[in-house]
């Protein structure tokens, strides 16, 4: 995030380089930085003669070259944008010579998606040397809702500790298609609202009741009747509820809550940072933490293998979801 910042704010003060190879496996920040250069180089007179957007798939990089070494008309540069780059990664070392010396009135970008350059290759060098590279990592997921809060608050808005776990639960670690939901309610809701998990039910359709977060609070407090509920309405709606992704997250609350029975250090900051979790969740272990016994998380934790595996289908093929689902909270509350 902070190199995003800085090239965004390097390119803003006039500081602007001959090439940006935008590559890694998070595609959000390099459509965010091919958005940006393709908005803000040229003045909208200057881009219809000098602002140019190739496909990699369509091209060669000779053709690239070819278009790059061209000069611009009426305007101090001109921007020659490459997306879906990674179809040139067979024939990406041919970019050397030119790298070695780019036009320095011409901006030429990369999006290099879903890949990512081999540091240790001569082109990878000279395009650092003489451009930027900025490869986008994922995010892990416990760094997911921290960046939902800071795009929400940058944009005057905020959102609660449910909601937010909510598009994490559902969404996972794809900031696109998170920030595409984030869209979706700004346009709804005016500036200044707080984000709760009923907005997130009715605008984007994930259950603020029958849902992952909701289970693994049913289970840490032994609620066994909401628990089943839940289960049954994941059972009648399989495929916004997957069951390979509930047995996941069940055992990945239950492997967390092996380590919290084994910490001697069990202030919250501390236990917050060693199980991945928002402090705010703290609260849900700490129920789950009295309720089940170290002995009995270990033997939960141990059963759950068999649960996952099969969930997988391997050596289930005839059992359905809802026996499965049934199965585990057995095994939980047994």
């Amino acid at each position: 995030m902070d190199e995003v910042v800085k090239i965004v704010n390097d390119i803003k003060a006039g500081s602007i380089k001959p090439i940006y190879f935008l590559t890694g496996e998070e595609t959000y920040y390099i459509d965010k930085l091919s958005d940006f250069i393709e908005q803000n180089i040229l003045t909208e007179d200057e881009k219809g003669f000098n602002q140019t957007v190739l496909y990699g798939r369509d091209v060669t990089i000779e053709d690239i070259v070819s278009t790059a070494k061209r000069y611009p008309m009426m305007a101090e540069r001109q921007v020659v944008i490459v997306k879906e780059a990674q179809d040139l990664a067979k024939s990406i070392d041919k970019l050397e010579n030119y790298a070695e010396n780019p036009m320095s009135s011409t901006v030429l970008v990369f999006c290099y998606r879903n890949k990512t350059l081999d540091k240790r290759k001569k082109v990878t060098k000279i395009l650092a040397k003489n451009g930027v590279v900025y490869e986008s990592k994922k995010l892990y997921e416990n760094q997911i809702g921290d960046w939902i809060k800071r795009v929400l608050s940058g944009k005057n808005y905020s959102i609660e500790p449910k909601a937010n776990a909510m598009l994490v639960e559902f969404l996972g670690n794809d900031l696109s298609k998170i920030n595409n939901e984030l869209e979706k309610l700004q346009i709804i809701l005016p500036k200044g609202s707080t984000i709760t998990p009923k907005h997130i039910e009715e605008n984007i359709g994930f259950s603020k009741d029958f849902n992952n977060f909701e289970l693994l609070n049913a289970l840490g407090s032994k609620n066994q009747l909401k628990a089943y509920q839940i289960a049954q309405y994941f059972s009648d709606n399989p495929k916004a509820n997957p069951l390979i992704v509930t047995t996941s997250t069940v055992f990945g609350f239950y492997v967390k809550l092996l380590k919290y029975h084994g910490l001697k250090d069990r202030n919250p900051k501390n236990v917050a940072a060693v199980l991945g979790v928002s402090p705010f969740f703290l609260k849900d272990y700490d129920v789950a933490l009295k309720n089940f016994p170290m002995k009995k998380v270990s033997q939960i934790v141990s059963s759950l293998r068999d649960v996952d595996v099969k969930s997988k289908g391997v050596g289930a093929n005839a059992l359905p979801q809802s026996d499965l689902l049934k199965e585990m909270l057995f095994k939980i509350f047994n």
